[in-house]
């Protein structure tokens, strides 16, 4: 009932609930009327921390105050000067975030090459865990091709909850076995028995056995038990350490704005790690891709993602084949020879130009999409199956010189202007081209492409209407949009720069976009812990939260990405998860996560802004709070509020939360802390950033 009572609360307290919206980029309708009022000095710290950060810590704001908004900033924008030991540490838990995909694709191997070893197309590894991995594996693939020819036999429940026991018993008597035996030698001892042990461990331990021993075991060893689970094929391994670090990142990084960047770009240029070997793709996709062009060059980063085979696979383009290629059985040397059935896949030349530089609205036309497809024919990935790289491939290429957006571009990448076309998208002079002489021949001619559209206004004004989007309001004014799009022209499509001209602006620095936009459940989730400076000790438990919430990491199958307005993320189911998650977070039922709600109070004592209560003597009522009494109540809800909002709640939620707090029994201030955190965490203010 208290939580359902809050959502009513919530549901008429959130901006932009209740408002239309329509595709990505499309603006909503209806903004509330707020004065256009500059911000205080705090609320200026407290309005970047909430748009570049995951969410403001206990001590941000002082910080940043301190430190200077400006300044705080632009020390955010050289990430790599950031020291970041902490999530680092973490992140080493996690290698295969830092593999190749061949490496990734060997350790965490799929059903295809499972099956290339089990038919002896493919050697056993050499090194030890990884044949103790292969092994399992074979023998579950050919487990299963047995039960497939041999006679159906159902279990009955019974039979299958016994056969459960067996195999539990056979994990904790192995995991007795290895706590008898120094750490070092675990893992050889458990390479040792025959597979059927080796399965039944990997599957079945559990509780203090198992998180002791993993702890024990090294990242690698712990690899290895992981590879053993489930069925045939363990490549979901890969993607299950990519969302982790995901989540880790966003809670404990230093270099925010590199993450909240990151993050965008990310969305921006998606792509579905389900889909086939994006599988192994993505990790490297994130990390030389996006990540380190997330806060330089637009065309630097239009071009990193066009040559990443993770694009490539999930928009189809290395499966393109030019109509008059040498890929399509035609001979150069002879124009009557017979062409094949092969031909153009159209996908990502329609969604670079719709969804990543133009827009829907950009101004092109079907016969320009098919033309950048011939364009960016043989743009391909080098045998995709095992993991090798990004390829061009000459004979795919569609040869020829091609008429496109009224442009002229010829296979050596030289432009010229041509008649028809998008006349609106011409621009005198003509874009500057400049290409590596070492690129090949047919290759030039999409690279030229690619920077036409980085260059083009209609570019700039699409791209910066979604960073505004992000960081201003889900309907960014016009005004400010444009002074971006030309700040992005003006210094060739600098994200710096352009980040600079909105935090600079008078709408930026406005009470009227000041907590305005609605958190995703990413948002939600990362500033729920680091607001109450929770370690978050089971990342993975997160991940799964965020699967329940509506937004799991890197499994937006739609290239769109995911939508950011308050209409997509505002529901009567999402706000009874969110609230729940609440509960259970701040009374330790989340996946034995540890929370401390006196430390959040402490942390609030000592910092005491003084914005919303009676400045200095709130730690002279400090006291107070160890009561559990009404005094010591109204002093934590007033502190609480200031720590983890940084505003007075207003008068509704403040008085369901007193109302809630009423029921509370007298002398247990532990549930009084931890319940006032939880309806703060679940209030309605705290939806908003």
């Amino acid at each position: 009932m208290r939580l359902l009572s809050m959502m009513l609360v919530m549901a008429v307290a959130l901006p932009g609930s209740g408002q239309g919206a329509g595709k990505k980029g499309k603006p909503q309708k209806g903004a509330a009327a707020v004065p256009d009022v500059p911000l205080s000095q705090q609320e200026r710290a407290e309005q970047v921390l909430s748009r570049f950060t995951f969410g403001a810590r206990p001590g941000d704001v002082e910080r940043v105050m301190a430190q200077g908004v400006d300044a705080w900033l632009e020390q955010q924008m050289t990430p790599e000067k950031i020291a970041d030991w902490v999530v680092e540490r973490r992140l080493n838990d996690l290698p295969t975030i830092r593999m190749t995909p061949e490496q990734a694709l060997t350790i965490f191997p799929d059903r295809g090459t499972v099956g290339q070893v089990a038919d002896g197309k493919r050697p056993y590894p050499v090194d030890p865990l990884l044949t103790s991995v292969y092994q399992v594996q074979v023998y579950k693939l050919n487990a299963e091709k047995e039960s497939k020819t041999a006679p159906h036999v159902e279990l009955t429940d019974a039979e299958k909850d016994a056969a459960k026991k067996v195999d539990q018993a056979t994990a904790a008597r192995i995991a007795g076995a290895l706590f008898a035996l120094p750490k070092k030698e675990r893992m050889a001892a458990l390479n040792g028995m025959p597979v059927l042990d080796r399965i039944a461990f990997a599957n079945n331990v559990a509780g203090d056995q198992k998180n002791t021993l993993m702890a024990d075991f090294t990242p690698r060893e712990r690899e290895t038990v992981l590879a053993m689970q489930g069925g045939v094929g363990s490549q979901g391994r890969i993607g299950d350490e990519l969302s982790q670090a995901h989540v880790l990142r966003q809670v404990l990084s230093e270099r925010q704005l590199q993450e909240v960047m990151t993050d965008f770009w990310f969305n921006h240029f998606n792509v579905f790690m389900s889909k086939d070997s994006d599988q192994w793709y993505t990790p490297t996709y994130e990390r030389e891709s996006i990540r380190p062009h997330a806060l330089g060059k637009f065309r630097d980063l239009l071009l990193a993602t066009a040559e990443s085979p993770a694009m490539m696979i999930y928009l189809d383009n290395w499966l393109s084949i030019g109509p008059n290629s040498i890929a399509n059985g035609v001979n150069p040397a002879n124009p009557k020879s017979k062409k094949g059935n092969k031909g153009l896949n159209e996908n990502y030349g329609r969604e670079v130009m719709e969804l990543h530089t133009l827009g829907v609205n950009g101004g092109y036309t079907q016969a320009d999409v098919t033309q950048l497809a011939s364009i960016l024919t043989g743009w391909s990935v080098d045998k995709p199956g095992q993991g090798e790289p990004f390829l061009f491939d000459e004979k795919k290429h569609e040869p020829g010189t091609r008429i496109w957006l009224g442009y002229s571009i010829d296979e050596d990448g030289k432009v010229k202007a041509a008649p028809g076309g998008a006349e609106n998208l011409k621009r005198d002079p003509l874009p500057k081209v400049q290409i590596d002489a070492k690129v090949p021949v047919g290759m030039r001619q999409g690279l030229a492409a690619l920077t036409i559209l980085a260059a083009a206004p209609q570019t700039a004004h699409f791209i910066c209407y979604l960073i505004a989007q992000r960081f201003v309001a889900d309907e960014p004014p016009p005004a400010l949009v444009d002074r971006m799009a030309k700040s992005y022209l003006d210094s060739d499509g600098e994200i710096k720069t352009v980040l600079r001209t909105l935090v600079a602006s008078p709408e930026f620095n406005s009470r009227r976009y000041f907590r305005n936009k609605v958190k995703t459940p990413q948002e939600f989730l990362a500033s729920a812990f680091r607001a109450t400076a929770t370690d978050p000790q089971n990342p993975g438990a997160m991940v799964g939260k965020l699967r329940d919430l509506g937004q799991p990491p890197y499994q937006k199958l739609e290239p769109t990405g995911y939508y950011i307005t308050a209409d997509h993320w505002m529901n009567t189911g999402a706000l009874v998860d969110r609230l729940n998650f609440a509960d259970q977070l701040t009374h330790n039922k989340f996946a034995n996560q540890k929370f401390d709600a006196n430390r959040v109070l402490a942390s609030g004592l000592m910092a005491d802004r003084g914005t919303v209560a009676e400045g200095s003597s709130l730690r002279a009522k400090a006291i107070a709070v160890s009561s559990g009494g009404d005094v010591g109540s109204d002093v934590a809800l007033r502190v609480l509020e200031e720590t983890l909002i940084g505003a007075p709640l207003s008068a509704k939620t403040d008085q369901f939360i007193r109302g809630q707090m009423a029921g509370v029994a007298d002398g247990n201030p532990t549930e009084t802390l931890n319940l006032l955190t939880a309806l703060l965490i679940g209030s309605p203010e705290f939806q908003v950033r």
